[in-house]
């Protein structure tokens, strides 16, 4: 188990979180109990995160595809000193992107006879029964 990281949130909260080793082989001299003072607050350690956020979906809005949806998902790892971390899977960052669209008819109201909406061409629903 890697050691416990204490952070301090902006209004003066504490959050303790399980920290990743620094692979330097350099060890922060923790306290009695074993925890961390984090050199950051806990705010401030996910502010770089945030920004890769922000700039990973601004990627994905504004390009030619224009989904409706943007999903991003990434692991984030806390450390003591560098604060977050987007973790690594393997070898490199992990980094899962879905994007969808809705059906062109959708949004216009049109649906079944009942009002409902139509099935996408090749769902289940869609597909016709013998």
């Amino acid at each position: 188990m890697d050691g416990l990281v204490e952070f301090k949130t902006d209004d003066g909260a504490v959050v303790v979180v399980e920290g990743v080793e620094d692979e330097s082989g350099s060890r922060l001299v923790a306290r009695a109990d074993g925890t961390v003072q984090a050199a950051r607050t806990f705010e401030g350690s996910l502010e770089g995160v945030r920004a890769a956020a922000e700039s990973a979906l601004r990627v994905f809005r504004d390009g030619s595809l224009k989904p409706d949806t943007v999903e991003i998902e990434f692991g984030v790892k806390l450390t003591a000193e560098a604060g977050a971390l987007i973790a690594k899977s393997a070898v490199e960052g992990h980094l899962v992107v879905k994007l969808s669209w809705s059906p062109d008819g959708s949004s216009g109201g049109s649906g079944g006879s009942d009002g409902s909406p139509e099935p996408a061409p090749g769902s289940p629903e869609a597909t016709p029964v013998s």
